[in-house]
């Protein structure tokens, strides 16, 4: 059995979980021991990110993980004003920035956004899966040690205010590969001076690769595996 297999990721669940749960169903379906079944994915999305997860399901199809986390993505997030995450997301210590009496108003907000498209620097977040000498970014950090992650040059296609109320903003962008959207949303919040941190994160597609196609946990057994895997000439 091998594909490609588009899974529509709960929140809670890492990338690796959803890895395990479809090994387990392939080999179960394929009567063969779970640890010789050979799955990779698209990409990593944080456990309190929801969205498109692409499986690769065999030898043949894991050969492309590094090609397909080279493609473009897009996403929908939510922020949140006037506070920010040491993770910038929900799973870190929210801590409320110090700024009670600003409050950016819509215009102001999309005047900002306008300088976030097309290239930019950014500096990915330390809770990351970028290795340094060896090791994760996240377990340093985890372990309270100084990370310092170089800032990278990453294009921002499009990025357009979805809703406003604040403290809450939805944005919708579509990227290049390597784009962390918890940076940029971090960034966003530093230029309008009340700091934000990403509250919920969606990710929509990976190149041609929609979530509109794609797969629930609980609709994959083994019994719908074998027909809901794309193939590549």
């Amino acid at each position: 059995m091998e594909g490609l297999l588009l899974v529509d990721k709960p929140a809670g669940w890492t990338s690796f979980d959803v890895v395990k749960k479809v090994r387990s169903i392939v080999a179960k379906a394929s009567a063969v021991p779970y640890k010789s079944v050979k799955i990779g994915h698209s990409g990593t999305l944080d456990p309190f990110a929801t969205g498109l997860l692409i499986l690769l399901i065999g030898k043949k199809y894991t050969t492309l993980s590094e090609a397909l986390l080279k493609q473009d993505k897009t996403y929908v997030a939510e922020m949140e004003f006037g506070k920010t995450s040491t993770t910038g997301d929900p799973e870190g210590e929210i801590i409320p920035s110090n700024t009670a009496n600003i409050r950016p108003d819509k215009a102001e907000l999309l005047k900002t956004l306008d300088k976030f498209r097309g290239e930019i620097n950014q500096t990915p977040p330390v809770y990351s899966a970028i290795k340094v000498n060896g090791i994760r970014a996240y377990k340093l950090a985890r372990q309270n040690k100084t990370v310092e992650l170089k800032q990278r040059i990453v294009k921002v296609y499009e990025l357009k205010l979805n809703s406003y109320d604040y403290p809450n903003a939805e944005i919708f962008t579509s990227v290049s590969s390597g784009t962390y959207i918890r940076s940029l949303v971090e960034d966003i919040g530093k230029s309008v001076k009340v700091g934000a941190y990403t509250k919920n994160l969606r990710r929509l597609s990976i190149n041609k690769y929609s979530i509109d196609d794609a797969y629930k946990l609980d609709q994959i057994n083994e019994q719908t595996i074998s027909s809901m895997l794309l193939t590549i000439e």
